[in-house]
Formats: C-alpha cells, sequence, structure tokens
C-alpha cells in the first residue's frame, strides 16, 4: 500500500511529504507516527540508533514524556528522486518548566511506496525564555496560516 506521495520527488511533491510528516510528528502519537517508516527503518537521531518500527515506538513515547508542549515546524531544503532534506526547529519544555528551541537538519531516504528507510537527524538544543516562544497554537497540527521556519527568521 503507497504512502503518497511516493519517490521520485518533485519539489511540490516533497514539500507535501514535509508537511504530513510535520502533522504526524505533532500529533505526538508514536504508534501513528511509526507508520510512515519502514518496518526495518533506520535512524540516527542526534547520538542514538534505532532500528524498526517497535524501537521507534519507544524512543517517541520516551521523548514526547520529557519534551513537553512539543510543537514542531519543518520546511523543505532540498530533494532528489528518493530522497528529501529538511531543516526544522521545535520547541517545548521540560518538566521543570524550561522552555528551549531545538534546530535541527534531517536526511531521509524512501522505498518504492513513500515508507521512509532511512532517517539521519542533528540537532542542538538552545534554552529560550518563555517571551521568546514562537509557536503558539493549540497543540496539535500547525494551522495553515502560521508562519513557517523562514518566515520566523528560523
Amino acid at each position: 500500500m503507497a504512502h503518497l506521495p511516493v519517490p521520485p520527488f518533485s519539489v511540490e511533491t516533497a514539500a507535501r511529504k514535509v508537511r504530513l510528516a510535520e502533522d504526524a510528528w505533532n500529533s505526538r502519537n508514536p504508534e501513528q507516527v511509526a507508520l510512515a517508516y519502514t518496518p526495518d527503518s533506520r535512524w540516527r537521531n542526534r547520538d542514538s540508533f534505532i532500528s524498526g518500527r517497535d524501537q521507534i515506538v519507544a524512543f517517541l513515547t520516551e521523548k514526547w514524556a520529557t519534551e513537553c508542549e512539543y510543537r514542531l515546524l519543518k520546511e523543505l531544503w532540498a530533494c532528489s528522486g528518493d530522497r528529501i532534506a529538511v531543516r526544522f526547529a521545535y520547541e517545548w519544555h521540560d518538566r521543570q518548566g524550561q522552555w528551549f528551541r531545538s534546530y535541527g537538519n534531517e536526511n531521509w531516504e524512501f522505498d518504492e511506496d513513500g515508507l521512509m528507510k532511512v532517517r539521519i537527524a542533528s540537532i542542538n538544543d538552545v534554552p529560550i525564555r518563555l517571551q521568546d516562544r514562537k509557536y503558539h497554537w493549540p497543540l496539535g497540527r500547525r494551522p495553515d496560516g502560521h508562519p513557517g521556519l523562514s518566515d520566523l527568521g528560523l
């Protein structure tokens, strides 16, 4: 069963794929997110190496238990064939109430059905003050009219 859009990607279909990924991650539903990846998907996320949907679910469950009020923006950087490069920034706070903006880049590779088989993410966390937050939509999907990363100067 195809997970549209599928490769080879155009700029338009890659941008759609990026928004679908953003929407899924903003759901903070590990089981739903994991379905966008091949059963044997391989990840490098910071210093973690993850393999397969079960490990993806476990990783995301822990992530969203510690990264409270998580809100994410993704933006297409480049695409070619079955690969997409993305830049992103997300805001969250820890259990003590300290807010962070995490900046990163991801490289994605897809199979012929549009499932991601490789995800390589490099991420840096920057503490921010409450008044410096830029993402104020209700938890869940980013509203269509909300500015993107470039619009926000991020």
